[in-house]
């Protein structure tokens, strides 16, 4: 009889979500509209924060976000501080080698954010050299201005400190995701920077696991898979970025 109210008991836990694991997702909430810090709820909140809660509810489990510095995403990663890292990171093959990621479930670009009065004189990536450009810490857009020839790269925790710098005059363009640079173009709306058209590299977002995390990894391909097919994942997408 015992026994018989105990199977019944972790049936009904089951049933309820009681055994449902908690996942540490770690992001770094200065990226948006990816991941940013909702000054009405004060809540991390964006469009990889959305996805991953609903992939990770697909599998029967729970999200916990965490913010951190974006270079502290991969250490903490392989550390196992956190399970996964959400936070618009490009799939590139140095990062590959520390972590494992998953599906590209968002494709970027590089751009380069410019001050107005040197539109005449900054046209591309190739006008940049000799140039201070502005960068967020750790990111691609950081890496390729370290590319260019004889540039000056201030490094900087999160993108709107690598933003206000530009707008200040303390560089002569920030190098970032073009969603990152329309989103602040529209909620800052300043008119002294301007967004040169240019596209420097197309880009894949991933979720980065553990290297030895093979169930997670799989549990996260499988949720974007579902979450593409059942229409969430372009549910997810118009919420942020429109049809």
């Amino acid at each position: 009889m015992k026994k018989t109210l105990l199977v019944s008991a972790m049936l009904c836990l089951a049933a309820t979500g009681a055994y449902a694991k908690t996942v540490n997702v770690g992001t770094n909430a200065e990226f948006a509209p990816f991941e940013f810090m909702d000054p009405a709820t004060k809540e991390i909140t964006g469009f990889d924060i959305d996805l991953i809660k609903a992939v990770i509810e697909v599998s029967g489990n729970k999200a916990n976000i965490m913010n951190m510095g974006f270079d502290g995403l991969i250490p903490a990663l392989r550390t196992k501080t956190i399970d996964v890292s959400a936070s618009g990171m490009t799939i590139t093959d140095a990062r590959k080698k520390q972590v494992n990621f998953s599906d590209p479930y968002y494709q970027s670009g590089l751009s380069i954010l410019i001050k107005k009065s040197d539109a005449n004189k900054i046209k591309g990536l190739k006008d940049l050299e000799g140039k201070k450009i502005c960068a967020q810490i750790g990111t691609t857009g950081s890496m390729k201005g370290k590319s260019v020839k004889g540039a000056t790269v201030k490094d900087f925790n999160g993108t709107p400190e690598a933003f206000m710098e530009l707008v200040n005059g303390g560089c002569d363009a920030v190098i970032n995701d073009k969603p990152v640079i329309e989103e602040f173009l529209k909620k800052k709306q300043s008119d002294s920077v301007k967004l040169l058209p240019e596209v420097l590299d197309a880009e894949y977002y991933g979720f980065a696991v553990n290297k030895n995390d093979k169930k997670l990894l799989g549990q996260i391909n499988a949720g974007l898979k579902k979450l593409k097919a059942n229409g969430t994942y372009d549910k997810i997408y118009a919420k942020w970025f429109g049809q």
